[in-house]
Formats: C-alpha cells, structure tokens, sequence
C-alpha cells in the first residue's frame, strides 16, 4: 500500500473556520491522498470532485468548474505544470486559484510551480490544517476578488451613464475607486507585515513630488491611486519568501520580481481613467533600461511610474526591513543622486532632493 502523504497526530478534528463553503477539485494520481484529503475537506463543509489524472482533472473541470484546485506535481501523463499551464491559458478556468501539493521542496520547484499559475504550494508531507488553513485563505481571496470585479464592474458601468451631466456622481465614482484601492492594498499589508504602511509613505511622497512638479489635480489623484498598489502583485508570493529574515537566493529573487507583472495583471481589467496598470508594471523600470520587467529606457516609461520609482526607493530605504534595518534619510537621498540621469529621472530626483533639504518633508506616522 502506498503511503498517504499527510499527516494528522492521531487527531481528525475540524476546526471552526471562517470559510467553509465552496467546491474544490483535488488532483493526485495517489488513490490515498485522495481519499484522505477529501475526506478532511468533506468534513469541513466544502464539496469534493476527486480526479486521479492531469487528463481527468481538466476534463471535470471543463464540465463543472470549482471554487479552488489541490494539484499534485509528479503524475503520469500530464504533469501538474502542464494541467496548471492549460488551466491559466483557458478563460474560462484562468482566475480558479490552484495550490499545489507536492513533496518536491526545491526552491527551484516552487518557483516553477509560480511560474505556471499556482498561488500557493503546500510540501508533502503536511498536517491537513494547514491545508484547510490555506484552501480557506485562497477562496476566500477569490471570492473577494470575484467580488470586487463585481463591484467595481457595476459601479463603473452604472456611473459612466451620469459622469458627463453629473459632477456628483463623478465624485462618487472616485469615492468607490479610492475604497477598492484601499481594500487591494491592505490584502499586501495582510501578508507583508514588514511593509505595513509602505504603499501609503510611497504614495504620499509621489504626490508630494508631482504636485512640485506641476502635475494637474487629475493626473495627481491618478499617481496616488497607482502608488497605493504598485506592490498589489506580491499578493501572490509565498509569505515565506516575503518575511524572510536572511538574503534571497538567486531563484527566489527571480520570483520576487515577478510582483510587478502580477500586479499589473491584477489591476488591468478595472476601468480606471488613469493607467494604473502601466504604473505597477514600470514601477521597477530605470531610465537606462537595467530595470525590470522589459527594460524600458527614458520616455518609454510613464511620468508616473518614474516618480513612483524614485518614491519607493525612498521609502524603501528608510524603513525597516527584515533582512536590514532602516537605513538613514541621507544614504536614502545620496542612492537617488548617484543614480540621477542613470536609473531615476534628473528631474525627479531634483524636486525629491528638494523636498527633503530644503522643505523638510517626512513621512506620516500614522500607521495603516
């Protein structure tokens, strides 16, 4: 008999959660697994479809498709890579969250593993409360993103209609788009306590640059908004990597720097009159194009996100980390001079220089 790959201390007791609703399919080519791991599942509220294949998997899927998929990694046939890969590629099936579960524990695994679509892997073998910790934690993130394309679809669309006769409902619409910015931003908090209030410091130094700049009002609230979730696409990196006390590995590194891609994947289908998305995907960008993720130089980079760059740097620098304590403002002002007319905008750096020498700007302490 092949062993079963999880481990419960004797114990088969279900604790009340949160979350306990929702369908889920579990794909391992292990009968055990299987029925173990249902069994948990089933006990906690939620409904179980079984699958012992990549093939079989797909096919259940594209007939019914689930709140949430468990996906091993190593079966015959079609991997788990693979049946994530057609998963992701699929529209209607790309936005299901898939965890997978596997007793492969390389980092080079997991990173692969992000690659293909997964938010969240789980190292067999495991205790299924964690398990149950984490289904719970990733529909619930799904029911509330599903939620918010809802809601910000049909404010959106209800307030397009009455924008141009209505200043009152212009006013409203950016209400609702402050409110949903707000609540993405605080899901980056939620799992990156180290960088509690980062996005707002950031924000406010943006537009306190902008503003000297000679930015409209507009294009201001624009630059803000983009600032409040430039970091939205670490929502989908492992907490391990993210709290890490010691330095990253080459590999993990890599799979940091996906954040700014994700994040802008997150964002681009929410209508917003400003390009927010462009914001979070260039706001690791450097003006000699040594910046990620595609290297743009000079103009190619919004206004926007070369002050939000210059900003998080900034911020970034004088604030407490787990692998480095906060550094002082002036090594934080002397890394934005050396890289003046090289990685940051001259310009930028000129008005951020300005606002610290010269008008005494800090940071709010109020904490978010």
């Amino acid at each position: 008999m092949r062993r079963v790959d999880i481990e419960n201390d004797g114990k088969h007791v279900i604790t009340s959660e949160p979350y306990k609703s929702g369908s889920i399919v579990i794909v391992d080519d292990n009968p055990d697994n299987l029925r173990v791991l249902s069994s948990v599942l089933e006990q906690a509220g939620f409904v179980v479809r079984p699958a012992i294949s990549g093939e079989v998997a797909l096919q259940s899927i594209q007939l019914s498709s689930p709140d949430l998929i468990l996906l091993d990694i190593r079966m015959p046939g079609i991997d788990g890579y693979e049946t994530c890969r057609r998963l992701k590629a699929d529209p209607l099936t790309r936005d299901i969250p898939v965890i997978f579960i596997s007793s492969l524990q390389e980092t080079g695994d997991k990173v692969a593993a992000f690659a293909a679509g997964g938010v969240d892997y789980v190292t067999k073998p495991f205790q299924f409360e964690e398990v149950l910790a984490r289904v719970r934690a990733h529909m619930e993130l799904h029911h509330i993103k599903r939620h918010l394309d809802d809601l910000v679809a049909s404010k959106t669309s209800a307030l397009r209609d009455t924008m141009a006769s209505l200043a009152a409902s212009q006013q409203r619409y950016r209400a609702i788009l402050e409110q949903v910015i707000d609540a993405i931003g605080l899901t980056v908090e939620y799992r990156d306590p180290y960088t509690s209030g980062h996005q707002h410091r950031v924000a406010e130094l943006a537009q306190a640059i902008g503003r000297e700049m000679g930015m409209p009002e507009d294009a201001l609230e624009g630059l803000r908004l983009g600032a409040l979730v430039h970091d939205i696409g670490k929502v989908r990196l492992p907490t391990e990597i993210l709290n890490r006390p010691g330095r990253l590995n080459e590999l993990e590194f890599e799979l940091i720097k996906t954040h700014s891609e994700i994040g802008s994947d997150i964002i681009k289908e929410v209508s917003f009159p400003w390009p927010v998305a462009q914001m979070i995907a260039q706001h690791h960008e450097r003006i000699d194009g040594s910046g990620y993720p595609h290297g743009l130089k000079g103009d190619d980079m919004l206004p926007e996100a070369r002050i939000i760059a210059v900003a998080d740097v900034v911020e970034a620098m004088v604030s407490h980390r787990p692998y480095r304590p906060a550094l002082s403002v002036d090594k934080a002002l002397g890394e934005i001079r050396e890289g003046s007319g090289r990685l940051y905008d001259p310009d930028v750096v000129r008005v951020c220089l300005m606002l610290f020498e010269q008008q005494n700007f800090q940071f709010s302490s109020v904490a978010f």
